[in-house]
């Protein structure tokens, strides 16, 4: 269950913190802000995790510890997540597929027995809710635009495809069915295809990740690990 747990939130803290570095560089304002604010839901869903977390694993873990003082191979996180920003386009690609999955999953979740589990998706699912409507319009408009904006997006389906086996790996058939459903349905109203006979990339839940995890926790681990327990 913890295991679990941090897996939840590992994914919002890293694709947050992912989308945090898009702050004062978004094409527009509006958008700019939108996403912003999104990566604050994330890191706040991630927040009330790591504290269930904590209480479940004692010993003196905090959500602080959890995110700030573990390795990169103690992240569970999908490796969907923890791929570079790249251009506006991939971005949203990533946000969308995440989103696609996080709403099923909290759907599914808000029904478990887990009374505390059962709170944070009911209170998480209203976020992503959004999440979701934003990403799945923006990677329509993006992929309807103009002949270079639908080449970049396919470019980020084709760079990004790999790592759905490994966000889903673990997920009920459920889920799994109306992710599918939903990205069906996204990429054929926005003229991208699905790509075939890809080889997939799997791990993150086992502590297998990319480089870009490690430089990632590298930067943002650096003042916790500089000034242990600083306050201000």
């Amino acid at each position: 269950m913890t295991d679990f747990i941090l897996h939840l939130a590992d994914n919002a803290l890293v694709l947050g913190h992912r989308n945090s570095e898009w702050t004062g560089h978004g094409p527009i304002l509006e958008q700019d802000i939108a996403l912003s604010n999104i990566a604050l839901d994330l890191i706040g869903q991630s927040r009330n995790l790591y504290q269930y977390a904590a209480e479940l694993m004692g010993n003196g873990a905090t959500e602080d510890s959890l995110a700030y003082l573990r390795g990169p191979e103690e992240y569970k996180n999908a490796l969907l997540v923890e791929q570079p920003n790249g251009h506006w386009g991939k971005t949203i690609l990533r946000q969308f597929l995440f989103s696609a999955y996080q709403f099923p999953l909290y759907e599914f979740l808000s029904q478990h027995p887990d009374e505390r589990l059962v709170g944070i998706a009911k209170k998480s699912i209203k976020e992503v809710t959004y999440h979701l409507r934003w990403s799945s319009e923006w990677v329509i408009r993006l992929g309807q635009g103009t002949e270079v904006s639908n080449e970049k997006m396919k470019d980020a389906v084709k760079e990004l495809w790999p790592f759905t086996d490994d966000l889903l790996l673990h997920a009920e058939s459920e889920v799994k069915g109306k992710w599918q459903k939903r990205v069906d349905e996204v990429l054929n109203m926005a003229a991208l295809e699905v790509p075939k006979d890809v080889e997939m990339i799997r791990g993150g839940r086992d502590g297998q990740h990319t480089e870009h995890l490690y430089k990632m926790l590298e930067e943002m681990q650096y003042l916790q690990r500089t000034y242990p327990g600083v306050e201000w």
